[in-house]
């Protein structure tokens, strides 16, 4: 995985998330907890595609 895509997919969510929480009105329990799925699905998808996670790897859908 090209350190650029890592770094402007980073950038994208940080955007996203910062303006999700300053712009949707939500409580804020659920802007946490919004907050800590979105962190946890991104620290899962850079260890995934820095290979210490094989998740996906051996899954086959179809034939």
């Amino acid at each position: 995985m090209p350190l650029i895509n890592v770094i402007f997919t980073l950038i994208v969510v940080g955007v996203v998330l910062g303006l999700g929480n300053r712009y949707l009105p939500m409580d804020g329990r659920i802007k946490s907890i919004l907050n800590a799925v979105i962190v946890v699905a991104v620290i899962l998808w850079l260890l995934n595609g820095f290979g210490f996670l094989a998740m996906g790897n051996g899954l086959r859908f179809g034939g």
